[in-house]
């Protein structure tokens, strides 16, 4: 068997030399079988992370009348953009019938695991999931397109697996804002990003670096942080502030990240957008309550959920292939406000 390919009753029949009757029967506790042959059966399944495929057998059973539920898994609820894709995603999934059950992984590997093996027994028609910052091994997606389970990814792609996906064109929007901050006098820009490990994460970096580059400019390491958190951001900017050369603009990954900045520079005195320009990349509801409002990259979260329920329906009810991956970018746009000139 595959180290990727989930175990299933037939494999638990053909080791222990039984038939797959028999092995249905015992993990359903069946009185039928005796149970010291039950709970030999029992062990063995548990000692191997046995999983029902639950999806299958409901297709099976209902063939012309697929689930309605879908699994959705969060990073995080509190996060502006997870939650307006939240929105985008339970508006789109009422108005066609289906209901959404909602997890949340709290950006941990293992605790996704835990919400895919959940959403499975639970018998969801499929899985939308933006997956955690730590998550590095895939083996939980993989057995889920193993086992028939529809997966559509937002934000943040498994580049491991070619399933379907909706992102925004993060290169594109970095690029263009890197651009703008160029266009009105910038030099020293310094780009505060999410760890290298998701595809998120490169293609802003990319576009913050192309953007240099395609401008006549230098890309100087000593601007550029791992920094995607207001509380990082107002621990790491002061020192960058501090610096002999100084940065005269600040890109960040994401707004919380950007006002953290907006705050330090001011703690310090400097006037933005004059001395300092900032611009970050979600467009959050607090860009506009700061003082001066944030200039941002506008990410349409609703959009995002939206797109990735037309393509989970899409699969689920065979208007989409199984076998094709359905690829779906979401456009930004730059939304100019008091933070820059």
């Amino acid at each position: 068997m595959n180290e990727h390919q989930p175990l299933t009753m037939k494999d638990i029949a053909r080791t222990l030399g039984v038939s797959v009757a028999t092995v249905s029967r015992a993990l359903c506790d069946s009185p039928s079988i005796s149970r010291k042959r039950r709970e030999a059966i029992q062990a063995y399944a548990r000692e191997h992370n046995y999983t029902p495929n639950t999806f299958a057998e409901q297709l099976r059973r209902s063939p012309q009348s697929p689930p309605k539920v879908i699994g959705v898994i969060v990073p995080e609820f509190v996060h502006y953009y997870f939650a307006s894709v939240l929105t985008g995603i339970e508006r789109e999934a009422s108005s066609r019938g289906y209901r959404i059950l909602v997890a949340r992984s709290g950006e941990n590997y293992e605790r996704e695991c835990e919400i895919c093996r959940q959403f499975t027994q639970a018998k969801v028609c499929g899985i939308i999931v933006s997956q955690a910052k730590d998550t590095v091994k895939y083996d939980h997606f993989i057995s889920l397109v193993n086992a028939g389970v529809p997966l559509v990814f937002y934000d943040r792609i498994c580049p491991a697996i070619n399933a379907s996906r909706v992102v925004v064109d993060d290169y594109i929007g970095s690029f263009k804002a890197v651009t703008y901050l160029i266009e009105k006098g910038c030099r020293r820009i310094a780009y505060f990003g999410t760890d290298m490990n998701m595809e998120i994460a490169k293609n802003r970096y990319n576009g913050y670096k192309d953007a240099l580059y395609k401008n006549g400019l230098t890309l100087d390491d000593t601007l550029v942080r791992i920094c995607d958190t207001r509380a990082d951001a107002e621990r790491i900017t002061p020192t960058m502030m501090r610096m002999e050369n100084r940065p005269d603009a600040f890109f960040a990954v994401n707004d919380d990240t950007a006002l953290g900045i907006l705050y330090s520079v001011r703690r310090l005195r400097y006037v933005v957008p004059d001395e300092v320009m900032i611009c970050g990349f979600t467009n959050d509801t607090r860009a506009v309550s700061c003082d001066p409002m944030l200039t941002t990259v506008e990410q349409r979260g609703v959009d995002v959920g939206e797109q990735a329920v037309d393509i989970m329906i899409g699969l689920v009810e065979g208007t989409l292939p199984r076998d094709h991956a359905e690829k779906r970018v979401v456009k930004t746009s730059l939304v100019v406000r008091g933070t820059t000139k």
